[in-house]
């Protein structure tokens, strides 16, 4: 079995799926994860149509410990331990802190936050009882070191502040195994995510419309824009960088205030 393995979680759809599908273009064994069964059927229909030797979907919801850990005992089994591994599953409310449920916070933070966690954790654990070298990448957001101005963004910006503090965590415990952990900061981007009506929001005025007027570039990012920057820190160009954060978000956080 080939060592040079890909494991991306939140693969059935938007970033996580193109991250999924350049890695099966480039030739690499692909695992792909994520709850959504019939997009992740598909996803890997087309990672096998790009060139992928050897491709295993996982349907995994990444917010329960027993999930994840028989996603990588499978990935494991089917194709080898994983050596790229992309923490991206990931899902969003738009509601204030003071209308939002107990159980609306812990089905954010249990997603993105614990299943950040948990993905990083099966996978160091593969590779420290290998002895292989890897490289991770945590999908963050720019709500991780900004506050949006239109708000309603508590459980979904302190998950993804969650997900920058463990990338800097991890990459200082397991740098001196040779595994690199670094975040992707992808700016708002042309996905199903997006797709969420703000509560202030008047008509169609989507949180997507307020993004694309605030961002530097004028426009939303493209999936496929994300993946080749994510690929950047899973490789060898990326050797020397481990517990920092790649912004890939079209200028949004160098602006001094946004409002979308």
């Amino acid at each position: 079995m080939t060592h040079d393995i890909a494991l991306v979680t939140g693969a059935a759809s938007g970033i996580g799926r193109a991250i999924a599908l350049l890695q099966a273009s480039a030739g690499r064994a692909v695992a792909l994860v994520d709850r959504d069964e019939t997009g992740l059927r598909k996803a890997a229909d087309e990672a096998r149509a790009l060139g992928a030797p050897e491709v295993a979907a996982i349907p995994a919801d990444v917010g329960s410990e027993s999930a994840v850990t028989e996603g990588f005992r499978h990935c494991r089994e089917a194709l080898g331990v994983p050596t790229r591994v992309v923490a991206g599953a990931g899902i969003e409310i738009s509601v204030k802190a003071h209308e939002t449920g107990l159980a609306d916070w812990e089905r954010v933070i249990g997603t993105n936050l614990t299943g950040t966690f948990l993905t990083c954790r099966e996978a160091i654990r593969l590779l420290l009882e290998h002895e292989l070298t890897g490289s991770l990448v945590c999908v963050s957001s720019p709500s991780a070191v900004i506050g949006f101005g239109g708000g309603a963004n508590s459980a979904y910006g302190s998950s993804k502040g969650g997900i920058s503090a463990l990338v800097r965590a991890l990459a200082i415990d397991y740098a001196a195994a040779g595994i690199r952990v670094n975040g992707v900061i992808p700016g708002a981007t042309a996905t199903p995510l997006l797709d969420v009506v703000s509560p202030d929001a008047e008509g169609p005025d989507t949180i997507a419309a307020r993004a694309k007027r605030q961002i530097p570039l004028g426009r939303l990012a493209r999936p496929e824009e994300i993946a080749e920057a994510v690929d950047w820190l899973l490789g060898p160009r990326a050797s020397y960088m481990t517990g920092s954060h790649l912004h890939v978000d079209g200028g949004l956080t160098a602006r001094s205030a946004n409002d979308f």
